[in-house]
């Protein structure tokens, strides 16, 4: 066995404390760039996740035919079946090891694109799910603006609000098939090692799924087990916070996107934590929280943000979109979809 990331575990439920749990948010935020948020279920209902991995599930037994029929577009919602996306194209042989269906917001409690026929009779179900991940990217947003002291405390909050506009936020449904029903080796990745492209991402995993990993800035790749020390026995595992490119981009730094991939866990550093395995098909969940597409990124109104340089050793803790100049959100994703899916974008010059 291997050592596993040391990544805190907050609970944000406790609104008596709420200037400290946001001054601990935010130092993770800083240090790590990942964080366990408990689970408690007083935010998200314990049965609507285990509802949400339910569908996926049926979502994924779809026929190839009826899922390609929902292929994923340029406004980066529909399904991306294996290899189709390429998440370090640098350094792999071949595209991800996986299989992924991207949802984006609801109307009128009905998706805005194609989806499998056979997820249709779940559609309310799903769109109670965003709702209550909706809230919580809020809620979160609203935590970092108060531990960075950002004046107003709300500006982060207020940008990524649905009546200000659409955004690119994003529920986004996993599958990643065990070694032996593919033509991988163990040096093959599931998902290739990258940073995330918004402002966060939550994401929801499976008891006893191995696979999750995060580049630490001394000791190469670590295991992110799904319970860690002390939520054995949570309703139900803590789910993961992470710091996305655009909103690293937009404290000049100060929060770390962290890099993070998905392997097949075996020998070399590709290591299990105890207690979890390979053996089974892994599923996971990610919601990809983004401001209002119009949102112009300068500099977030902090006295931290605009005081802070970053360190000269930084290296890997600095995400290579860091670079200064103003675009808006929209813009930054649709740069980092460009290089993550280049068929797609290939295929239309």
């Amino acid at each position: 066995m291997v050592a596993a990331a040391k990544i805190p575990v907050i609970d944000i439920s406790d609104d008596a404390n709420q200037l400290q749990v946001a001054k601990d948010l935010v130092e993770a935020a800083v240090e790590h760039g990942f964080i366990y948020i408990k689970n408690t279920g007083k935010d998200i209902p314990v049965d609507s996740i285990e509802n949400a991995f339910n569908i996926a599930k049926v979502l994924f037994q779809a026929p190839l035919e009826e899922k390609q029929r929902c292929s994923i577009q340029h406004n980066n919602r529909g399904y991306s079946g294996m290899h189709v996306e390429t998440l370090d194209a640098k350094n792999q042989r071949v595209g991800d090891y996986k299989e992924a269906f991207n949802i984006g917001p609801f109307a009128d409690g009905k998706p805005q694109q194609p989806v499998p026929s056979n997820i249709v009779p779940y559609e309310a179900q799903i769109d109670e799910f965003q709702t209550y991940l909706y809230k919580m990217c809020l809620k979160i947003n609203d935590l970092l603006g108060i531990g960075l002291d950002v004046q107003p405390p709300d500006f982060f909050k207020t940008r990524h609000l649905r009546e200000n506009g659409a955004s690119g936020t994003m529920l986004r449904l996993l599958h990643y098939p065990v070694l032996t029903a593919t033509d991988a080796s163990e040096e093959d990745v599931r998902a290739g090692a990258h940073s995330d492209y918004g402002s966060i991402t939550m994401l929801f995993r499976l008891k006893g799924q191995a696979g999750l990993e995060v580049q630490t800035r001394h000791d190469g790749f670590a295991p992110v087990p799904v319970s860690p020390p002390g939520t054995e026995d949570d309703p139900a595992p803590p789910f993961l916070v992470n710091i996305g490119d655009l909103l690293s981009y937009w404290t000049n730094g100060l929060l770390r996107s962290t890099v993070h991939r998905v392997v097949f866990p075996g020998g070399g550093s590709k290591s299990i934590v105890d207690g979890e395995t390979a053996a089974e098909p892994r599923y996971s969940i990610a919601y990809f929280c983004h401001p209002v597409g119009t949102t112009q990124l300068t500099p977030v109104p902090s006295e931290r943000v605009k005081s802070y340089v970053p360190p000269s050793d930084a290296g890997k803790a600095v995400n290579p979109y860091s670079e200064r100049k103003v675009m808006t959100a929209d813009e930054h994703l649709q740069m980092r979809l460009r290089a993550s899916y280049l068929k797609l974008y290939n295929d239309e010059k």
